[in-house]
């Protein structure tokens, strides 16, 4: 890197991805950028209809059989991130950074405070006020009585994170109610087209995340498409 240059991160644009195929797509990247093969990345990409639970997750918040959400076409995955159950579609707006973390600060508790403070700073520019809630990993609106996007990391042994975010933009929300979304009973999800009465477009919603996850990150970024990342297999849907 250029003296005095800021870091670099590559942005990848993935489209609509399987949960499966995109888990897949993140482990490789993990072990590419371990390895010092591949730079920090975040890929951006949605998921069809999944129900995704956590490494602490309890199976009794998934509400329906799996009998039940097959024949709806949902899918149902157990994963390696932190957390217990979420739920991810169409409409969402789905963030998976791939960082050197010593890179950003070398602290967890920290790395995940930036992501909701890029989430909360791109909800602003929409007029939307949003917070964190006090105990609780994610962001909230409503006074912290709805969670407009999830955060569920994880962090691998030679310090490469995975996982990330997932902000509801245009969601369709009767998803989250065959669950419990992530364990919390007496709150609820909201969206961006819920809490605004209309959904901005996606792609005005990718720009801004990216400005200010540029600016809080303190990174210069590269976008690309996923066609780019072909060496590492298919990631389309």
């Amino acid at each position: 890197m250029v003296p005095g240059a800021l870091p670099s991160v590559r942005v990848v644009h993935a489209g609509r991805v399987p949960y499966l195929a995109a888990l897949a797509l993140q482990r490789k990247l993990v072990a590419a950028r371990s390895a010092g093969q591949a730079p920090d990345t975040l890929l951006l990409l949605e998921h069809p209809p999944t129900i995704t639970l956590g490494v602490r997750a309890d199976p009794g918040h998934v509400l329906l059989s799996d009998e039940e959400l097959a024949r709806r076409g949902v899918a149902v995955v157990h994963t390696d991130r932190g957390g217990d159950v979420t739920f991810h579609g169409p409409g969402q707006l789905v963030g998976y950074p791939i960082l050197k973390l010593s890179q950003h600060g070398a602290d967890l508790g920290r790395y995940v405070r930036r992501l909701e403070e890029t989430i909360i700073r791109t909800l602003a520019e929409f007029g939307v006020s949003a917070l964190r809630a006090p105990g609780l990993t994610g962001v909230w609106v409503a006074d912290g009585r709805a969670k407009i996007c999830a955060i569920g990391v994880r962090l691998s042994a030679s310090g490469v994170t995975s996982h990330g975010f997932a902000l509801n933009v245009s969601t369709e929300l009767s998803g989250f109610a065959q669950i419990v979304p992530c364990g919390i009973a007496d709150r609820t999800v909201t969206s961006l087209e819920q809490v605004l009465g209309v959904a901005p477009p996606a792609d005005t919603v990718r720009a801004a995340l990216l400005r200010h996850f540029a600016a809080v990150f303190n990174v210069s970024l590269s976008e690309v498409t996923a066609a780019s990342l072909q060496d590492m297999g298919t990631i389309q849907a």
